[in-house]
């Protein structure tokens, strides 16, 4: 691999701010429904959220094929530092505005997250040899899943302490420890280091191009139009796009909106379930990681997304029928195999298939209609029907029926103009 080192380096970055990203998008949602008791409020966020990142998103795609991927980086970064660490301050400082500042610190890691991965994957695709597609993008995921099985277990102590109550959830009931849970302003402040420590990192990556970018310098206008334009040429591209994000979509929203309810009102449990299944969904996608370059063979992408989606599919009716923990450790690990492995396999497929130069706002549309299918999503999750006793189990049917039909509908969508470039 050409540029092992550069490639080496921006995982590091990545894993580091990616751990504390984890814990502030565990902590601000379990903050709004089980601390300060406001699910439908925090579901109104997310799905305003949502719908402004429309306009981020088709933005964002553009930007990322106009300019140096590395430099995006480093602003994005340097301004997460900056604007953790204000926030952070303020929410110490007025406790009783703590709402707000969770609310602004999950607005802008939602508008991040959207400038952030289609820039990891534009570089790494662009510094990456295409015989080495499958095996990057699958240690990008090996490397964001390890972030999150750090996320997920140091939320489990951050978020709730450790008592001995927590000690014997985990089987350590003869250990004598303990430890207070951490404050939000706190988990913000942590969270801005780690921008500022990927921010410097960052900086010592250098790389040679294995593929030289012809830059579009036209209007944003003209240039959301010719990724448009791509698509339009090649449909069978467009329908695998659409379909295949069927389980990010849900994943999404299940983390967010359905999994505190469902935790608490299903299944009855505290903050440490919920950390665990954080933890237990990252092992999975971590599983996944190391499998799908060993197993899946090139050109069988379709096929293997079709399996994982049927298989997620049958776990979310399971859960929904289930207040089992084990079955609920099960859902968790199914759903990480199958989103890091479907995710591992539409990037794949898309380096092979999208040039490198409008990669950005292929990536940006697709994101598009993730966020429009995730609004609807919202706004029915969002119902106070949902937040009523344990109704939250037919967020999870309602799920399982959505992938699966775009799983069938995945399978018939093939058409012969979608290898062409």
């Amino acid at each position: 691999m050409k540029n092992r080192t550069a490639f080496g380096l921006l995982i590091v970055a990545n894993f580091i701010s990616g751990c504390a990203q984890g814990i502030t998008m565990l902590a601000i949602p379990w903050y709004f429904v089980n601390i300060i008791q406001k699910p439908s409020e925090f579901g109104l966020l997310y799905a305003s959220v949502t719908l402004l990142s429309v306009f981020w998103s088709l933005y964002s795609g553009t930007f990322i094929d106009r300019y140096n991927r590395k430099k995006i980086f480093q602003v994005i970064t340097f301004f997460g530092f900056v604007f953790l660490m204000i926030n952070g301050l303020l929410a110490k400082h007025l406790d009783s505005y703590a709402y707000l500042f969770a609310a602004l610190v999950f607005t802008f890691t939602m508008f991040n997250y959207q400038i952030h991965y289609p820039t990891l994957y534009a570089l790494g695709q662009q510094i990456t040899e295409k015989e080495n597609y499958t095996k990057i993008n699958s240690l990008i995921e090996i490397q964001g899943q390890a972030a999150n099985i750090a996320a997920g277990a140091l939320g489990a102590v951050l978020l709730t302490g450790v008592n001995q109550e927590t000690l014997l959830f985990f089987g350590l009931q003869n250990m004598d420890l303990t430890f207070e849970k951490w404050t939000l302003s706190e988990v913000f402040m942590l969270d801005g280091i780690t921008y500022l420590l990927a921010f410097a990192i960052i900086g010592f990556i250098q790389y040679t191009p294995v593929q030289q970018l012809e830059i579009d310098k036209s209007p944003i206008i003209n240039r959301l139009k010719n990724g448009i334009k791509y698509l339009k040429h090649h449909p069978g591209i467009f329908r695998f796009g659409l379909y295949s994000y069927s389980v990010f979509v849900f994943l999404l929203v299940e983390v967010h909106l359905l999994l505190p309810l469902y935790v608490e009102k299903h299944l009855n449990r505290g903050a440490e379930t919920f950390a665990l299944a954080d933890l237990i969904y990252s092992l999975g996608a971590l599983a996944s990681g190391v499998l799908v370059n060993k197993i899946i063979q090139p050109k069988n992408e379709r096929n293997a997304i079709f399996n994982l989606m049927v298989m997620l599919s049958v776990v979310l009716f399971l859960v929904a029928m289930s207040k089992s923990l084990w079955i609920f450790v099960l859902f968790n690990l199914a759903l990480g195999l199958s989103n890091a492995g479907v995710r591992i396999l539409r990037v794949s497929y898309l380096f092979n298939h999208v040039p490198n130069n409008v990669i950005g706002r292929v990536s940006s549309i697709f994101h598009v209609t993730n966020v429009i299918l995730r609004f609807v999503f919202i706004l029915l999750f969002s119902l106070p029907f949902f937040s009523k006793g344990n109704n939250v189990i037919y967020g999870y049917i309602t799920g399982a029926v959505f992938i699966l039909i775009s799983a069938v509908l995945l399978r018939c969508s093939k058409d012969k103009n979608e290898y062409g470039n």
